[in-house]
């Protein structure tokens, strides 16, 4: 318990992307650490899932890759890598084959698997608050708009990740609505 009003700690949520029970938080001590850790954050899950999946896309086709070898081109923990791929099996994004020629290959085309596809077989829903969609959302006035806010910002991160598939990173083309939205003014900078 605090004795003075500096002896508070808070609790915030560190991470976009996570099912609620998978949560991490941190412990800050001050309004200010708040305030500069609520940044939209990709979990390195989603983002080594969505990397894996890039690099088994740029390879022939049918030409299984090993763990090892995408952990090592990519600098991922090959254990953390290996619960990943797990992840993406039970999805049905890759397919596994075991021996001395084993390894991952896509299980679909890379042309339809979107990024969003990556990210939920990994982490679940694109954008919950509080681990609620934000559609169940309901506040008392005079926050009640902010619940439109929470579905538009949904709207707006589905709008990239949806329309963006693993073909198109791979092949370094993105498509006109992402490198439209990189010549945004601060596109480029952390605010």
């Amino acid at each position: 318990m605090p004795t003075t009003p500096h002896d508070r700690t808070y609790w915030i949520k560190i991470v976009l992307f996570r099912p609620v029970h998978q949560q991490r938080f941190r412990n800050v001590s001050s309004a200010t650490d708040i305030r500069q850790d609520q940044t939209m954050r990709i979990t390195a899950k989603a983002d080594y899932a969505v990397r894996a999946l890039v690099v088994l896309a740029a390879q022939e086709p049918d030409a299984p890759m090993s763990a090892d070898a995408i952990a090592d081109q990519q600098a991922i923990p090959v254990a953390f890598l290996l619960k990943i791929l797990a992840d993406l099996r039970t999805a049905r994004l890759v397919k596994s084959r075991r021996g001395a020629t084993g390894g991952y290959t896509l299980a679909a085309p890379a042309t339809t698997v979107t990024i969003a596809d990556v990210i939920r077989a990994v982490e679940g829903p694109l954008a919950d608050v509080r681990g609620e969609p934000p559609e169940n959302l309901d506040y008392p006035a005079p926050t009640s708009a902010l619940r439109e806010v929470w579905l538009a910002t949904r709207v707006a991160l589905r709008d990239v990740l949806e329309r963006t598939t693993i073909a198109d990173v791979a092949t370094d083309r993105l498509p006109p609505h992402v490198t439209a939205a990189l010549d945004s003014p601060g596109a480029d900078r952390r605010r």
